[in-house]
């Protein structure tokens, strides 16, 4: 009897030491143990980003390392603005022909549009990325820029002689050139700004480099849905002036330069799996 007893003793401790060590999960959260890595192993998120001159798209494409570190790619594209560049209109009524006057920014050249890839890293400062609840962490990252200069064009009014002393004006779009400079940067012959689609066909590329930092906040930081911002700076350097604003007496603080530097605010929103 005693030994049927201690026979019964000793399969009941066996059977129940893996219960022992075993640790209940909430539903809802992931458990996650630094030996073994993290649950999920890739992550794609979608940028929405505001920047203090200009704002942009983009796609993170992410390897998860551990709970605290994640590699990424980055692919964006931006616009990036002169700071004097004002946006401004005039009340014309529609030509004859239809053609409407849109608003114009006077002594613009160019729009400068920006495609950047990188290489980049995020971390988390703690281990509260594994729990639910905001994980506080840095995101950094840099690499190559391609520059885009697309002319930007805009409907001048000169006068036409319709013989028998009459005069009338007709509508051209012009971009910025040496040629018509006192044209288009007299602001009496300015009907409005000419359609986007307008030098498409014309761009030019600049070639540069870009690096960002910034503090990132994530909202369930390996959910299977990614819900974060960031808030940072970002630094962009070309090999040459950007031709943004035409650089004349008649615009002032125009002057043209290499180096942007600007605050950006980021939405991120994606999947990891």
């Amino acid at each position: 009897m005693m030994n049927r007893l201690l026979f019964f003793l000793v399969t009941m401790i066996m059977m129940g030491q893996p219960l022992l060590s075993q640790k209940s999960i909430k539903f809802g959260e992931n458990y996650y143990d630094d030996s073994k890595g993290t649950l999920f192993s890739r992550e794609v998120t979608v940028d929405f980003k505001l920047h203090t001159n200009g704002f942009g798209l983009g796609v993170n494409i992410g390897e998860l390392q551990t709970y605290y570190l994640t590699n990424f790619w980055n692919f964006e594209l931006i616009e990036i603005k002169h700071p004097k560049e004002i946006r401004q209109s005039f009340d014309f009524q529609p030509t004859t022909n239809g053609k409407v006057s849109r608003a114009f920014i006077f002594g613009k050249q160019n729009n400068f549009y920006v495609l950047r890839g990188g290489f980049g890293q995020k971390r988390y400062f703690s281990e509260k990325a594994k729990r639910k609840g905001v994980a506080i962490g840095l995101s950094y990252e840099g690499g190559p820029s391609l520059g885009l200069l697309k002319p930007y064009y805009m409907e001048l009014k000169y006068l036409e002689d319709q013989g028998s002393n009459n005069t009338d004006f007709v509508i051209r779009s012009e971009k910025f050139s040496e040629d018509n400079k006192e044209e288009f940067l007299d602001i009496g012959k300015i009907y409005g700004a000419s359609s986007f689609a307008k030098g498409l066909s014309e761009l030019s590329i600049i070639p540069g480099l870009h690096a960002k930092v910034a503090l990132h906040f994530d909202w369930g930081a390996f959910d299977e849905f990614v819900k974060a911002v960031e808030a940072g700076f970002m630094l962009d350097f070309y090999f040459q002036n950007v031709p943004i604003m035409a650089e004349n007496p008649g615009v002032v603080d125009a002057e043209n330069r290499p180096l942007f530097l600007n605050l950006f605010l980021n939405l991120q929103l994606g999947k990891r799996w």
